[in-house]
């Protein structure tokens, strides 16, 4: 391949990743997170004082008494067949959604019958962080922020393939060359190099999905005004009102119980396993309901399960478009898509490879901003200029500030879960608050120390932020303000204590670049001491 052609992409590639890298490193380190979101939300949340759920066959007696007791719950309410720690109860009903959580309402049956109300004291960090990967960190509305994160993705794409062209000419010669030598720029590349080339099908299938997520309105807006050329008008099945007056109790019995329907839709679709059962009413639409679950032979539309509707005085699936197993080939290869990002199939191992492929992804946007400074520093040197420009030195402390404001910032608002009062409505900004202080205060830490200085600080205040993630669980159990989910706390501490002493090494090998490396380096302490 020419030479000037591979100069070209190498140079598209180091301005791509320059623009894109930063953003790209909070959306996959918060993403990262994320696989392991249902065992956060257990670490993070209030154990609730509910008596254990009664069993399904008494669960419409139960459903009788939340339907005269608490007319609001009639126009939605939801049986969980999966109970466990995440959800105690056997019914529940909510006046918030997914994108704006509110307070949910668990239902039980006391030991003598009685109907048993308390409200659920889940913590929103884990939501938080999600939030954070989907926006790649923008605080803005959702409408706002998506658009955004679609052009950063579609950066993203033009990185990889750039950087694949780059690597061609090279490929067998540096396929298995990892250089551990005085050389740390080689040494950079080679890492940089081996976890872009190996991890590139992940990289390809997360930069396509973005891309999809990003504009998945305006897809479907396109595909709907083809699809409705010539046809009659269609209309989206109506979400339910959650302000809207309750509807007389009349009006929301005759529906078959939950075991009944259970059986009718374990025949209509073989291998769905029931997660959970939602019965609604409007006025529009009358009594249906929607049901979600998975098929372990099918990946599903959201993270872990799959969504349908039914008829709840008949139990007849009418709706299957996010049903696992039973879509069109279109619903079917979007769907596709939706797993393959999630990770939603092949149960814990896949997860976990997510897990390190998304914390390999983070370093891997970072070390190409370190080899692009390096590069600079280099050319500027040969060039006669003494001292780094303005534009390296900015750049330079960006990417400490960013990345490392990223990880103390996510920390300590899990850690925060522990001590925040769970009762408290304000609790989402009250984790917002805490994230975008330490991450603002990281780059303004940065800017003002500049790279070298702050570099080995701000790792050890991220070491220090990941390591109060088990000392909360300790301390607030020892003083009797926290809780202790067993196996939920010893897998996010074991991995916070792992994380932590990845960021003292990295910290002391940040103080020892700083103190030893090239004079002239913007990672030099002596440099930044003359500019």
């Amino acid at each position: 391949m020419r030479t000037d052609i591979v100069k070209t992409y190498k140079d598209i590639h180091s301005w791509v990743g320059i623009i894109a890298g930063l953003a790209l490193f909070i959306a996959f380190y918060a993403g990262a997170i994320t696989m392991f979101e249902d065992p956060l939300n257990r670490w993070a949340s209030a154990p609730t004082s509910i008596t254990p759920a009664p069993s399904l066959a008494r669960t419409p007696e139960l459903v009788d008494k939340v339907l005269r007791a608490h007319p609001e719950a009639r126009a939605a309410y939801t049986v969980n067949f999966d109970v466990g720690p995440e959800m105690p109860a056997r019914v529940s009903w909510t006046k918030g959604n997914r994108r704006v959580p509110g307070p949910t309402w668990l239902a039980s049956l006391a030991s003598d019958g009685s109907l048993q109300v308390v409200q659920q004291q889940a913590s929103p960090v884990a939501n938080f962080i999600d939030v954070l990967h989907e926006q790649i960190g923008l605080p803005f509305p959702h409408n706002v922020s998506m658009p955004i994160m679609g052009v950063i993705s579609l950066l993203y794409a033009v990185a990889i393939i750039s950087g694949v062209i780059c690597l061609l000419p090279s490929l067998v010669k540096d396929l298995f060359a990892l250089r551990f030598s005085r050389n740390v720029k080689r040494m950079w590349l080679d890492l940089h190099n081996v976890l872009g080339l190996f991890s590139l099908p992940f990289h390809i299938i997360m930069a396509v999905t973005a891309v999809i997520f990003a504009f998945h309105d305006e897809i479907y807006t396109a595909q709907g005004a083809v699809q409705q050329i010539g046809a009659p008008k269609l209309e989206r099945p109506a979400r339910p009102d959650r302000n809207a007056p309750p509807p007389a109790l009349e009006a929301v019995t005759g529906t078959l119980p939950p075991l009944e329907l259970q059986r009718r839709i374990a025949q209509q679709a073989p291998g769905f396993r029931l997660h959970t059962l939602t019965y609604e009413y409007n006025a529009k639409e009358g009594r249906h309901g929607a049901i979600a679950g998975y098929d372990p032979r099918y990946g599903t539309r959201a993270p872990v399960y799959g969504l349908g509707e039914i008829d709840t005085r008949t139990g007849a699936i009418t709706g299957a478009d996010y049903m696992p197993g039973r879509q069109d080939a279109w619903f079917a290869t979007v769907t596709s898509f939706f797993a393959l990002h999630f990770g939603s199939f092949g149960g814990t191992p896949v997860r976990w490879s997510y897990f390190v492929l998304g914390l390999a992804g983070a370093f891997l946007f970072y070390s190409g901003n370190l080899l692009w400074i390096e590069s600079r520093r280099k050319k500027e040197r040969k060039s006669g200029a003494v001292m780094q420009t303005r534009a390296t030195r900015i750049l330079g402390a960006l990417t400490v500030g960013v990345p490392l404001g990223c990880v103390a910032g996510i920390s300590l608002t899990i850690a925060a879960a522990k001590w925040l009062p769970p009762t408290s409505p304000d609790l989402p900004a009250w984790h917002g608050r805490i994230y975008y202080c330490v991450f603002l205060a990281a780059i303004v830490w940065a800017l003002v120390r500049g790279a070298a200085r702050s570099g080995a600080s701000l790792l050890w205040v991220a070491a220090a932020a990941t390591a109060a993630i088990p000392v909360s669980s300790f301390a607030s159990t020892l003083l009797g303000t926290g809780w202790s989910d067993n196996g939920a706390t010893q897998l996010v501490d074991a991995v916070a204590l792992v994380g932590t002493a990845g960021f003292v090494v990295m910290a002391r090998a940040a103080h020892n670049r700083a103190r030893h490396g090239p004079r002239d380096s913007v990672w030099a302490i002596t440099a930044a001491a003359t500019t």
